[in-house]
């Protein structure tokens, strides 16, 4: 399949080399296109072979999957400015809405999320929340001490939920499907609660979540 990634951070290195891994092609936009051409070729280095190239935002939605790799609200910004040309299509939404001047709380309302805003923002895409709970680093390589990571999978549309469970699969990693799109309000902030206790735990931002078979 083709999955667009938008954003070119170390969150869309880690997506675009598992997909890449997982025999799919990846195309990137960044609002810098510099930073989405860099991007595409350092994910070639990595992985021989790959069918990787940046793109504009005209060709973006062209996609099987579009990931919308960036912070909170930068998505929901995205889905409301593209919301004609994602109409149909599979978005998946992997931000956390943290406070990240204080690290102690959610900025989107009780009773909502990150990816219901956007699921709004954009009401005839079919929205997926997923890779919120996942690390780039660990991401990047697919594993911690061994073992796969698990990425969970929230939606209301199970065909558009199937297709992101079967790119999980491919790229390596193990899918959980938790439920309805509105299950993404416990994952973002159990992701908090992960990023907040850190150094508490005596970890870094290169540890991930892992749950035991």
């Amino acid at each position: 399949m083709i999955v667009t990634i938008v954003g070119a951070g170390n969150m869309a290195r880690g997506i675009g080399t598992r997909t890449l891994t997982g025999g799919h092609s990846v195309r990137l936009h960044d609002r810098t296109p510099a930073k989405a051409q860099d991007l595409a070729t350092a994910l070639r280095q990595a992985v021989p072979g790959a069918d990787v190239a940046a793109v504009d935002a005209d060709a973006a939605t062209d996609s099987d999957i579009l990931v919308l790799a960036v912070p909170h609200p930068a998505g929901r910004d995205i889905a409301e400015a593209w919301h004609g040309a994602l109409a149909g299509r599979i978005v998946v939404d992997i931000s956390n809405p943290v406070d990240f001047t204080t690290f102690d709380s959610l900025v989107v309302p009780p009773g909502t999320s990150a990816a219901e805003q956007i699921a709004t923002a954009a009401p005839e895409s079919r929205v997926v929340k997923a890779f919120n709970t996942t690390f780039a680093g660990p991401l990047t390589t697919g594993q911690v001490a061994g073992r796969p990571l698990d990425v969970f999978i929230a939606g209301d549309d199970d065909t558009a939920k199937q297709a992101v469970t079967d790119l999980v699969s491919s790229a390596g990693l193990r899918p959980l499907d938790v439920g309805p799109l509105r299950r993404a309000r416990e994952l973002e902030a159990f992701q908090f609660l992960h990023m907040a206790s850190q150094e508490r735990l005596g970890l870094n931002w290169s540890s991930a979540i892992a749950i035991l078979p």
